[in-house]
């Protein structure tokens, strides 16, 4: 093949994804707003447990969201619905990462509490089907994802808003390999998936009592794409006048997250997609690593809230799934609450769990029948929020 032929080869492969991307913004241009929680009769909160550890941990958050909401619950405000079927048996028995019957049940509802799911690997006894968390956020248009990271000793408050949808893992396995010398692969930007970000980050901002909003981007070197996020997050700022609104090249806001001085000025961060995934697994090595917080995927009509971590099956085999610590989903519901206002209700949460975890921690998990069980834990946590 004949150096032209290889570049015509590559422009047509180009053109496909262009005509592809273009498409998704018309979509994206026709979508609704985001959902104002406050003028809903009710808010149907869906708990689907997942497998392995899942069950056990999620059902202990669903009791202190029943406990934090009796009172929403009771007057009719508030539905907490328990959806079955996303265990890894059912969904290996459909072949679907998420069987039809359940997401028809997932999209009755507002937002989403979910329990750790198994994906098969290589040696597994399962099928090869595909993750169910990123099956949820296609076909929920879930495209931020949110991390907190709270250490409080060290003034560490921060939560990251990701853009989950575009930049470098729009289109991944889309390259172009035009010949064994040369190979180019695309980041994706539009106006529409990063405006939806930004204005996220900044309603949460707003809602929370937040002063701050930082973007991270590398615009001075990759202007077009870096560029427009960096444009569009001014625009948005702009409407915002009581938040202070900054930027941060990538490189040096890694250095900033471990400056013991400067990192405690940042509060709300909101970057592309592979930025977000580097600073936010760097940013949860302070409070201990990547099991250590819950973790939300937001979109305008859902919202997807979880544990990070996976579902341990090697927990269930042993018998010890009761001894799982289910702090993690626990933080997950306080993201949860946030999301749909109840921010005081959040707020009381979180304190519990930052007394019960960091600062008394009268009891905990092991993981085995050494420590206390998931639902010891979670009574100790209920006790602690009574007494605020």
């Amino acid at each position: 093949m004949t150096n032209r032929e290889k570049i015509e080869a590559a422009k047509e492969k180009f053109g496909i994804l262009l005509e592809e991307q273009l498409a998704r913004v018309e979509k994206m241009k026709n979508e609704a707003d985001f959902v104002d929680y406050s003028k809903l009769d009710k808010i149907i909160i869906g708990v689907t447990g997942g497998d392995g550890i899942g069950p056990a941990i999620t059902r202990e958050a669903e009791r202190v969201l029943e406990y934090l909401l009796k009172d929403e619950i009771a007057s009719g405000k508030v539905e907490i619905r328990d959806i079955p079927g996303l265990t890894i048996e059912h969904r290996v028995e459909c072949m679907q990462a998420v069987p039809d019957d359940v997401m028809d049940e997932l999209k009755k509802c507002h937002v989403i509490l979910k329990g750790p799911t198994t994906t098969p690997r290589k040696g597994d006894p399962w099928p090869n089907i595909e993750s169910a968390n990123v099956a949820m956020r296609k076909e929920l248009d879930l495209f931020a994802n949110v991390r907190p990271v709270k250490v409080p000793e060290q003034g560490i408050d921060w939560v990251f808003y990701r853009e989950n949808t575009e930049g470098a893992y729009a289109v991944g396995s889309k390259g172009a390999v035009v010949d064994e010398d040369l190979s180019v692969d695309f980041t994706v930007v539009t106006s529409q998936g990063t405006e939806r970000v930004i204005r996220a980050a900044f309603d949460f901002a707003a809602k929370n009592g937040r002063t701050r909003v930082t973007a991270v981007t590398k615009a001075n070197i990759i202007k077009a794409t870096d560029g427009k996020f960096l444009d569009i997050f001014y625009r948005v700022a702009k409407e915002y006048p009581e938040i202070t609104a900054d930027d941060w090249y990538i490189d040096i806001m890694t250095a900033k997250l471990v400056d013991e001085k400067r990192r405690r000025d940042f509060q709300v961060v909101v970057l592309p997609n592979l930025y977000g995934d580097i600073i936010t697994d760097e940013a949860a090595e302070f409070q201990g690593g990547v099991g250590t917080a819950g973790s939300s995927n937001i979109g305008k009509r859902y919202a997807m809230f979880e544990a990070i971590h996976g579902s341990a099956p090697r927990m269930v085999a042993e018998g010890r799934d009761k001894y799982a610590d289910p702090c993690s989903m626990m933080r997950a519901s306080v993201l949860l609450l946030r999301h749909i206002g109840f921010k005081d209700k959040a707020d009381k949460f979180e304190k519990a769990l930052d007394i019960c975890t960091q600062t008394e921690r009268k009891i905990y998990t092991t993981g085995r029948d050494t420590g206390a069980t998931g639902e010891e834990v979670t009574n100790y946590i209920m006790e602690t929020i009574e007494k605020l």
